[in-house]
């Protein structure tokens, strides 16, 4: 009997497992006209689509009639991967003592366990962790179980993974971490995790940018405040900028202040030979610009000026 679903019966229980019908399942089974691993074009099988929807039943009732249970789609994805992508923690805990391999990954290297960080599936996650799944795992690009956790705010997830000895700092291909990505998406309360767990604070991404300077860049307080903690580096960047010119960049005012007050230097110019106060200022943020004229008045700098050459520095900006 062929495996490739083409009959009509094949069809049916296709139908029925992704519907849960269980009654028309076993009704089509047992008539001995399908292959109980039957596969469309992409290779799924009754288990898979069963097993997607979450469907106890079914999955029960395939394995009984001898269903392969590391039967995969051409994307490599199996019955388990799917049950994790769901949050099924109970319909994962059946595939697995069926024989699913916990670790088994798709083609681009999603494992059961990666999925189920992407979705803060946090019992599932427990359960994939105590069967033995490796937390270090990546995708072809390098991304961890970590990083996607860090990446979709799941903190629950992430203390899960870091207490059963996941590394904090994996970097993506493009040089990204877990606290990069956190800082970027502007998750706070995962950076504040991350630098608990020492995550070093200055990971540069290839493109020259630190956690810091995606934080300003953005224009999220909270996640500066909790970098800022950790003394990151308040200088000019491998990028050719410093964080407190993005946030001028960009007129986040609120950042600004914060940048300024941890230390950062007003006069510091970029690639382009411009201070914060000039970015603001091309930018035509006023609020920034009046805020960082004040600055420079009243900065040892500033005061120990003449007011010939202050006045000179302020003309630069208008």
């Amino acid at each position: 009997m062929s495996l490739k679903k083409e009959t009509p019966s094949d069809v049916l229980l296709h139908l029925a497992a992704l519907r849960g019908d269980d009654i028309t399942l076993k009704r089509v089974l047992d008539s001995g006209k399908v292959h109980v691993d039957c596969k469309d074009d992409d290779g799924t099988t009754p288990l898979i689509l069963a097993a997607a929807g979450g469907h106890t039943p079914c999955v029960l009732e395939l394995l009984e009639q001898g269903a392969d249970v590391n039967a995969k789609r051409s994307t490599g994805t199996t019955a388990l991967f799917f049950a994790a992508q769901g949050g099924h923690t109970e319909l994962a805990k059946i595939l697995i003592k069926a024989g699913a391999p916990v670790d088994s990954a798709s083609i681009d290297g999603g494992t059961p366990l990666f999925i189920a960080c992407q979705g803060g599936h946090v019992s599932l996650v427990k359960e994939l962790i105590n069967c033995g799944a490796n937390v270090n795992s990546c995708m072809k690009d390098k991304a961890t179980p970590v990083f996607i956790a860090s990446q979709n705010g799941h903190r629950s997830v992430l203390l899960m993974l870091l207490a059963a000895g996941a590394a904090v700092d994996t970097r993506r291909n493009d040089g990204a971490t877990p606290l990069w990505i956190a800082a970027q998406m502007g998750h706070d309360h995962i950076c504040k995790v991350l630098l608990q767990n020492n995550a070093e604070v200055d990971a540069v991404r290839s493109d020259g940018a630190t956690p810091l300077f995606k934080a300003a860049h953005k224009g999220y307080s909270a996640v500066t405040g909790e970098l800022l903690k950790f003394r990151p580096n308040l200088g000019i960047l491998p990028n050719g900028e410093s964080a407190l010119h993005a946030a001028a960049m960009f007129g986040h005012l609120a950042v600004v202040k914060q940048l300024v007050a941890a230390g950062s230097d007003i006069f510091l110019k970029n690639q382009d030979g411009l201070t914060a106060l000039q970015v603001a200022s091309l930018q035509k943020y006023v609020v920034i610009v009046e805020y960082l004229k004040d600055r420079i008045k009243n900065s040892s700098i500033g005061r120990n000026l003449n007011h010939t050459l202050q006045a000179q520095i302020l003309l630069l900006v208008g």
